[in-house]
């Protein structure tokens, strides 16, 4: 099958800066960042590579670097028969694909009402715009907490998450607030490890609470960031609403938000 190359000349094409396979199934790339653009920390964007026809074949991607940094990172999944990450997962260093520029989202601090606590709870590849969050000098001047929550099937998918723990707490502009306030908490569904079990059941359960050390959810001073598989945003929500919080917007701020973006 003929696919038609992204080349500098296509319409908004930026050259990839960096790739590094984390497993057979996970990926991670950087781009360059094109001068003008601006975006919220936890937004995503529309990412791709062209079709046999030569058109544009795009899916939304969370923003995994924080706004202020110079090139824009993504985390991505492989999947062996998607249309897009079949090839997207082959890119190289000095390629070129297409990056609309466009920043949408509702993973952003905009659209939560003020509060002490954050939990970010992320499944799989949704751990990518708390990446951006984590690094946002912004989360820890209106969070004394934060609390970053990554389940993934089995402890290799872990790996993403504990190198971006490990380099924000290492990093000279946030370093510092983040070694105080950042409490990083992985997790397991399939192989054994620290902590087995869904969020969405240590939850139920009360032993995420027991584990971080703090209260059960509270709609006065606890607020909560959704990103992961359907189900999990579908329970999460489900919990939230069950400790009285309210879902947020950009439009109008609430106790929780929850992405609804997916990559295939």
């Amino acid at each position: 099958m003929t696919f038609f190359e992204v080349t500098p000349e296509t319409d908004d094409a930026v050259k990839v800066l960096d790739v590094k396979h984390w497993t057979d199934k996970l990926f991670s790339f950087s781009v360059e960042r094109p001068t003008s653009f601006r975006f919220r920390s936890g937004e995503f964007i529309m990412l791709g590579l062209l079709d046999t026809l030569g058109k544009p074949l795009l899916r939304a991607y969370s923003v995994a670097s924080p706004s202020w940094d110079e090139r824009l990172s993504f985390y991505s999944i492989k999947v062996p028969d998607g249309p897009l990450t079949s090839r997207l997962q082959n890119i190289q260093v000095n390629d070129y694909i297409i990056m609309r520029k466009k920043p949408v989202g509702t993973l952003v601090l905009d659209a939560l009402i003020p509060g002490k606590r954050i939990y970010m709870i992320a499944t799989g590849t949704g751990i990518a715009p708390f990446a951006s969050l984590v690094r946002d000098p912004e989360l820890y001047d209106k969070y004394k907490q934060v609390m970053l929550i990554h389940t993934c099937r089995d402890k290799a998918e872990l790996a993403f998450g504990k190198d971006l723990v490990d380099i924000t707490k290492k990093d000279p502009l946030i370093g510092e607030f983040a070694i105080e306030s950042l409490v990083y908490l992985p997790t397991t569904t399939r192989e054994s490890s620290d902590v087995i079990g869904r969020a969405t059941d240590l939850i139920r359960s009360g032993k995420l609470f027991s584990l971080l050390s703090v209260s059960p959810f509270s709609a006065e001073k606890d607020r909560v960031m959704i990103c992961g598989s359907l189900a999990m945003n579908t329970d999460m929500k489900k919990i939230c609403e069950e400790f009285g919080f309210v879902e947020g917007a950009n439009s109008q701020p609430g106790h929780y938000v929850v992405e609804k973006a997916f990559v295939g």
